[in-house]
Parts: C-alpha cells; sequence; structure tokens
C-alpha cells in the first residue's frame, strides 16, 4: 500500500447526496472526491493510491454493478461501500459476493458510513480475492 492517505471516492447521481457526503467526509478529515457517474470516474479518478470508493448502485448509464465489475476486471485495488435507496438482499449479496466491504441502504446513519470506511481502510492491506474464489 502507498504511504499517501486514501482517498475517498464517491460516485452517486444525486448531486445532494455528493454534497452530504463530500461535507460529512471532509469533516471527518478524509481527502474526498465525488463524481456524479461511473463514467465520470473511470474519466477522472487518480486510483494510483490508496483509497476507498462510495457507491451508488442505481445511476443513469453505468451501475455501481457496472463500475464495480470494471475496477475488479482491471486489477484495481480499491474497497467498495455501496449506497442505495432500492436496495433488496439479492442486491446485497451480489454486491457482498462481488467483494463489496457493504451495502447500506438510504437513509442511513452518518456513523455507519464512517464506521464501513473505517473498516475498509483496514482491510487496504488485505489483497483482494477474485470474485467467486
Amino acid at each position: 500500500m502507498s504511504d499517501s492517505p486514501p482517498t475517498i471516492f464517491v460516485v452517486d447521481d444525486d448531486l445532494s447526496v455528493r454534497r452530504a457526503l463530500d461535507l460529512l467526509l471532509r469533516a471527518a478529515g478524509y481527502t474526498v472526491e465525488t463524481f456524479a457517474s461511473a463514467k465520470e470516474f473511470l474519466e477522472r479518478a487518480d486510483l494510483t493510491g490508496p483509497g476507498c470508493l462510495v457507491l451508488d448502485v442505481r445511476m443513469p448509464g453505468e451501475s455501481g454493478f457496472d463500475l464495480q465489475e470494471v475496477l475488479a476486471t482491471r486489477g484495481h485495488d480499491i474497497r467498495v461501500i455501496f449506497i442505495t435507496g432500492h436496495g433488496d438482499i439479492p442486491m446485497a449479496v451480489r454486491a457482498m459476493k462481488a467483494g463489496a466491504v457493504d451495502f447500506l441502504a438510504k437513509p442511513f446513519d452518518d456513523q455507519a458510513l464512517l464506521d464501513a470506511i473505517e473498516h475498509a481502510l483496514r482491510r487496504l492491506r488485505t489483497p483482494l480475492r477474485p470474485p467467486g474464489s
């Protein structure tokens, strides 16, 4: 793992969610970058350092699951926390089987997200296992 501080990436198509999470995470001392879509994230995010991705499941265009799959295929070592307003058990199981650290239903408690991020960052030192292994 790099010695640089981790970046928390937030990908959500809802501007109010991105703004709220940006404020919360910066207040907690994190470096934060926000993106409105999976496409924007893939085009602009610097994934060379350690990080954690807070990712909405349902977005126009590519879904959060699509982005998770692309990142795994490309071998990026980033931990994913899914957030969704429309989650169900099969969706949560799919996310976790693909390597997500957590799956939070909106609205979620701020502390639950902060705890999930801390857990994800602790796991950065543990290599990801390929899905299905």
